[in-house]
């Protein structure tokens, strides 16, 4: 029975060491590593923390990493005290081993070996480990487990508990995502009648005039050709007038330059009637500018368009307003005699 438990604390101590060279070793490529000087001679001696076909990657004792390259005339051979040691091939350095290199930089920044010197007995640690290491590396599932056997654990039990509750978290997520988009499009379809204003126009008109000038069809021209990119969208038109002659006449001169404006964009633009809100005037109400001026005057008699979209249909639209007006028009060719009842200067 003791000797049965003796073998099983050795074989665990085994694998604890190495546990520990493969840290080692996974962190090798974290340090840093030395650039050398083509052509200067270096000694360097320290320990072997990885190989790559003919070179090796040798750790000096500040923990400095040097490439070394082993050519086929590379000497390597045991330290001796009568004569020269036995030779070995590239292949018998293995990770733990550690050395004595002389060579020179090479091109690379790394070290060309002339001479690889290791004690005998160093070799012999350096291989046994690296039997159990590189089996260890290739099969890590395999070594957890017979690591778990020995200590007695039941780590594979808490895997399988982990997984399920990992399971009943993906689970989860998935119905919450679920639940988020059912929101998502009811806050949609709940939004499909809600508008939010993209673009507001104004255009200007002479005194006691209903006609379109040709800046102001040209900004309908525009606003018209930015709807037909929308989906859902809704242009709502206002029609306003100076505050200078009868009230009365002032409101039907602005229902009538709201009017001029539906029928442009409805002959020349095919708009349906569907995407155009009831229109209204306002006669003097409402005034943008101050009506005791004469470029006040100006631009109180105008009609304000403002393209509208669904907030259902265009979720990602961006909400802004932009206000364009020009200066009233001096073509005399679309000028309409002033009006006895309103707006007279």
């Amino acid at each position: 029975m003791g000797k049965y438990m003796f073998g099983k604390i050795k074989l665990f101590v085994t694998l604890i060491v190495l546990s520990a060279f493969l840290a080692v070793s996974a962190v090798a490529q974290d340090n840093q590593m030395r650039t050398l000087t083509a052509g200067q001679k270096y000694k360097i001696k320290g320990t072997v923390v990885a190989t790559d076909n003919d070179s090796i990657v040798v750790r000096d004792i500040t923990g400095v990493d040097t490439r070394v390259n082993i050519a086929q005339n590379t000497s390597i051979k045991t330290n001796s005290f009568w004569g020269s040691g036995n030779s070995y091939p590239t292949t018998a350095i293995v990770r733990g081993l550690l050395l004595e290199v002389e060579g020179r930089g090479d091109t690379s920044g790394s070290l060309a070996a002339n001479k690889v010197r290791f004690d005998k007995s160093d070799l012999e640690v350096a291989q046994s480990i690296d039997t159990r290491v590189a089996p260890a590396e290739q099969r890590i599932t395999a070594a957890e487990q017979n690591a778990e056997r020995i200590s007695g654990q039941i780590d594979e039990l808490m895997a399988i508990s982990n997984a399920a509750r990992g399971g009943a978290k993906a689970a989860q997520e998935t119905a919450d995502a679920a639940i988020a988009g059912v929101n998502a499009t009811n806050q949609r379809i709940s939004s499909l009648d809600d508008y939010v204003v993209q673009t507001t126009s104004t255009v200007n008109f002479k005194v006691g005039s209903a006609i379109l000038s040709p800046e102001a069809k040209q900004q309908l021209d525009e606003v018209a050709t930015a709807a037909m990119t929308l989906r859902g969208y809704y242009i709502e038109i206002t029609g306003f007038a100076s505050a200078d002659g009868g009230e009365k006449a002032n409101k039907l001169l602005s229902e009538r330059r709201a009017k001029a404006v539906i029928d442009y964009m409805i002959q020349t633009h095919n708009v349906p009637l569907r995407r155009i809100g009831q229109s209204y005037g306002y006669g003097e109400l409402q005034a943008v500018a101050d009506n005791t001026t004469r470029e006040g005057r100006a631009e109180n008699r105008r009609v304000e368009v403002k393209l509208m979209v669904s907030r259902g249909l265009n979720q990602n639209v961006e909400v802004r307003t932009t206000t364009d007006s020009t200066e009233p028009s001096t073509d005399s060719s679309t000028t309409e005699p002033p009006s006895s009842e309103s707006e007279q200067e």
